[in-house]
């Protein structure tokens, strides 16, 4: 059944209930939000539930439950779990003077390994470093909203590892390196675009924090000429590597033969319903991914932890939550399946935006997913076709809906998973931030203008 043809429009209230019950909590009931943020998830999980069990049936919702928490949710939260645990195993020694000079370089070198690593990786890696760097700073917000542009979203913009959505590129036949050829020059651009801004911005905070921050600072240069920086639990990083295989064999195995049942053409595994179907690649994902998370905890020492701050609250936060946001915007991405194909975006612009800020508030990797297939379905005949899955698509269609999947995560703090592990982190480390629409506001001034001068001189 296609219930995105039958469901109507309110059924995204419970959506909008999540999205807005995650902005305006943290306002008006900081500490109760703090310790119900799972018990307001489930609540707005059953208002949809509950009536959709009632129209549809038990088992459409059974299916719909299973789909969204089986084949989305837990890869997702498992994944992110696997490269928080590893990555707090790894601490940079060694005391980095918060100048706007060392944080252009901090943040463009996450920029860099986010592609490498995953934002979530390159997010978590250096979050640390970089508040430690500036806990001299009595003016910090700007530095972390940056980061969450640059590091968590912008960055993963070049092969499949970097961000969720390029990976559903790779297993629908984009070739894993066609990103990397085709949106450089766009990366280029709004990375430098991106850290020419933020150096006067944090020029401006540094005059800002006076003779006392002066002194703060000097003192923070002088130790930092004393102390040498070197990474301790470097082995995590053989960890992260599993993580990283893990993910590639996730996508390749659907694609070797050898591993196909010539039955159904399906990678060898187990159905838990009738139209779920889980390979032993889905298996030997999560299973590489909890053992590298397992020998991390088992090998790395307390103390390295500690140095970190380590502790489990900001990827707890993001598990109660995001398990609420991908129940409730079942019906959302029901009617977005549905239509996508027929909404007549056809052309870079359309599909650039379109994209982008659905991709702000819906989970970005099946907003790729319908925008690529509707892409797909216009008739492409050119010799410099991708050919996908989804159809022989256009190169200039596929680059505005990459660059829109990828770089309006950056939105809002739902865009994508690591803006909020981010923002926790640095509110337990004492940073300030934005609430949800403060940093709407941020993005709005800053990113806007940036995709518009996108759209002009790459989507016309």
């Amino acid at each position: 059944m296609d219930i995105g043809n039958t469901l109507p429009l309110w059924s995204i209230i419970p959506f909008a209930g999540m999205l807005l019950s995650i902005a305006i909590f943290p306002l008006v009931k900081g500490e109760w939000w703090e310790k119900h943020q799972l018990h307001v998830a489930l609540f707005w999980s059953v208002i949809f539930l509950v009536p959709f069990t009632i129209f549809y049936g038990i088992g459409e919702a059974t299916y719909q439950f299973l789909e969204i928490i089986v084949l989305d949710y837990v890869p997702f939260i498992i994944l992110l779990f696997g490269l928080f645990v590893v990555a707090g195993g790894i601490h940079i020694k060694g005391t980095i003077a918060g100048t706007t000079r060392n944080n252009v370089i901090l943040l463009a070198i996450g920029t860099f390994l986010a592609s490498w690593v995953g934002t979530t990786g390159a997010a978590m890696l250096l979050i640390r470093p970089v508040l430690r760097a500036n806990s001299w700073r009595r003016n910090k917000t700007h530095i972390v909203v940056f980061f969450i542009f640059l590091v968590a979203n912008i960055g993963g913009c070049l092969t499949p590892i970097g961000d969720p959505p390029l990976f559903l590129g790779y297993l629908r036949g984009v070739p894993f390196f066609w990103t990397l050829q085709h949106i450089w020059p766009i990366l280029l651009l709004n990375t430098a675009v991106l850290l020419v801004v933020f150096a006067l911005i944090d020029r401006h905070f540094v005059k800002k924090e006076g003779k006392e921050g002066k002194e703060a600072l000097d003192l923070e240069e002088e130790a930092t000429e004393r102390v040498p920086i070197r990474i301790e639990g470097a082995h995590n990083l053989v960890f992260l590597a599993m993580i990283i295989v893990a993910v590639i064999l996730n996508g390749a195995i659907p694609q070797t033969d050898a591993f196909l049942d010539p039955a159904t053409g399906l990678v060898f595994g187990i159905s838990i319903h009738e139209h779920i179907h889980l390979g032993f690649n889905y298996f030997l994902q999560i299973i590489l991914i909890l053992l590298a998370a397992f020998l991390s905890m088992r090998t790395t020492k307390k103390a390295i932890r500690e140095s970190n701050d380590f502790e489990w609250a900001p990827i707890a936060e993001v598990a109660k939550l995001f398990i609420g946001i991908f129940i409730t915007m079942i019906p959302a991405l029901a009617i977005l399946r549905a239509n996508g194909a027929s909404l007549g975006l056809d052309t870079p612009i359309q599909l650039f935006w379109s994209t982008g800020l659905l991709s702000s508030f819906l989970d970005n990797s099946p907003t790729y997913v319908v925008f690529l297939t509707a892409a797909g379905a216009i008739d492409y005949g050119g010799m410099d076709a991708v050919i996908t899955t989804a159809g022989a698509i256009a190169p200039a269609l596929l680059l505005a809906v990459s660059a829109g999947a990828v770089f309006m995560g950056a939105i809002t703090y739902i865009g994508n998973a690591p803006n909020f592990m981010v923002k926790s982190i640095a509110e337990r480390s004492g940073v300030k931030m934005p609430s949800f629409f403060g940093y709407m506001g941020w993005s709005c001034a800053i990113l806007v203008p940036l995709f518009l001068l996108d759209t002009v001189l790459f989507f016309l």
